[in-house]
């Protein structure tokens, strides 16, 4: 059970509290005096969250792709990932760490792993930069990309970021150039790559690790061009309309899907992925392995021209 709870969640939130409640008084009065009340209550709650979640607007769903306790890049390593070495450093300026990535093994296949990670505290978030990279965290990826080609390993990445750092310090190291340079590269490797969209997945931020033979995307995470912040403040000059233009962008994954943006909608448990983050890793596992094992057989011009016609496709009839 998430301890952090949303504004359209707080019917489930009472009833949680509700709960708690009566643990703490069974202590005082004896073991299983309110088991059936309890049990009630849970029933409730489950069924009101069940609910909720089935009738979620791209704002509510966009607060859930957020949410700090769903599962980041480093849950999904851990998770998935075996014998996993972290690689750090672009080799030309500094180590970012809004970008992590390495190599491991998934079910023994050896792979390079890249992602954004936000961290889950302050500390982490500090250090992490909120998940939001500098340059030297696409050339990091850039140069993980380069030793996957040279080793023949697939890549995948795990997207998570409101977007790149927008501080004087990254337009001053070419952003816009290191962005460009992750997308080029993803679009030329010559092995598999898997992208999956476990959060937030915003601009070019998102893309310069993303533009993969597939793209995956968890069921309530979201996905565009720029945050519906910054939609409604460049296009309506007022951050506060954000749920408006959330409404208005198609970000949700059934929008996207819809749209050809994204290959598959990876279901999360209900109450969403941060509910049950073991669960939700699991099955983005599975998900990853099968389109993993039918991409292998491919070669390398076969891989390229396949991930062409998938961005090439985008926006046609």
């Amino acid at each position: 059970m998430a301890a952090h709870y949303l504004e359209f969640e707080r019917p489930i939130a009472e009833l949680d509290a509700k709960i708690e409640e009566l643990h703490k008084l069974s202590e005082t009065t004896g073991p299983g005096a309110f088991d059936a009340e309890i049990a009630a209550l849970r029933e409730r709650m489950n069924k009101v969250r069940a609910e909720a979640y089935a009738h979620l607007d791209p704002w509510q769903k966009t607060q859930i792709a957020r949410h700090p306790e769903r599962p980041h890049f480093v849950d999904y390593v851990a998770g998935l990932i075996e014998e996993f070495v972290e690689l750090r450093g672009d080799r030309k300026f500094a180590d970012d760490q809004a970008i992590l990535g390495g190599l491991g093994r998934v079910s023994g296949q050896p792979v390079i792993v890249i992602g954004q990670e936000k961290g889950h505290d302050t500390t982490s978030r500090l250090k992490h930069n909120f998940g939001m990279a500098r340059p030297e965290g696409y050339r990091k990826a850039v140069r993980l990309m380069d030793l996957a080609e040279q080793f023949n390993l697939p890549v995948l990445s795990f997207v998570d970021t409101g977007g790149a750092y927008p501080g004087i310090g990254g337009e001053e190291r070419g952003v816009a150039e290191a962005i460009a340079r992750g997308t080029e590269r993803c679009l030329t490797l010559g092995t598999p790559m898997i992208a999956t969209i476990t959060g937030e997945g915003m601009s070019g931020g998102a893309i310069g690790i993303a533009a993969a033979n597939r793209v995956l995307i968890l069921e309530h995470s979201i996905y565009a061009v720029i945050s519906p912040e910054g939609c409604a403040s460049i296009l309506l000059r007022d951050r506060g309309m954000a749920e408006g233009a959330a409404k208005a962008m198609k970000i949700t994954a059934e929008d996207l899907i819809a749209l050809k943006v994204v290959d598959k909608v990876i279901s999360e448990p209900v109450g969403g992925a941060h509910a049950d983050p073991t669960l939700a890793i699991s099955r983005v596992g599975d998900v990853v392995e099968a389109e993993l094992k039918a991409l292998l057989p491919l070669t390398p011009n076969a891989l390229r021209e396949q991930r062409a016609q998938r961005f090439l496709a985008i926006g046609r009839p």
